[in-house]
């Protein structure tokens, strides 16, 4: 009973219905794009929080190795401004190898839509099958 209603809607009746099916399907991608990069700023953001704080706790153990360090060298002979520059640029390598590899993961996050990306074009194309 509703297909025969619908063969004898108005071509403006059918337009009219389009438009109202396709701003819905809009309003619903929308909602859609938006929690997928919600979800994605939060993970994003806690990786970044852990990165700060393991930072911060890895830099006060970090100064209290080099001190012993740089106490270590002296007391074996070394002059103290030597030992402060040998153990500087070791641990100036290990920090910008640490940096490097967290630079890396954050780039390797994907924030792309990928969801909200594959629907629009599947409704792109049920849009174009219905104004055929």
């Amino acid at each position: 009973m509703m297909a025969e209603r619908r063969d004898d809607r108005s071509l403006g009746d059918l337009f009219a219905e389009l438009a109202r099916e396709t701003s819905t399907l809009v309003r619903q991608e929308v909602q859609l794009a938006r929690g997928e990069l919600s979800q994605q700023a939060t993970r994003v953001g806690r990786d970044i929080g852990a990165l700060l704080v393991g930072g911060a706790v890895v830099y006060a153990g970090l100064l209290a190795i080099i001190a012993a360090l740089i106490l270590l060298l002296a007391d074996l002979g070394v002059d103290w401004w030597l030992a402060a520059l040998l153990v500087g640029v070791v641990v100036g390598g290990v920090g910008a190898a640490l940096v490097a590899r967290a630079v890396t993961a954050l780039k390797r996050a994907d924030l792309v839509p990928r969801q909200t990306i594959d629907t629009l074009r599947e409704d792109q194309e049920w849009v174009k099958e219905q104004t055929s």
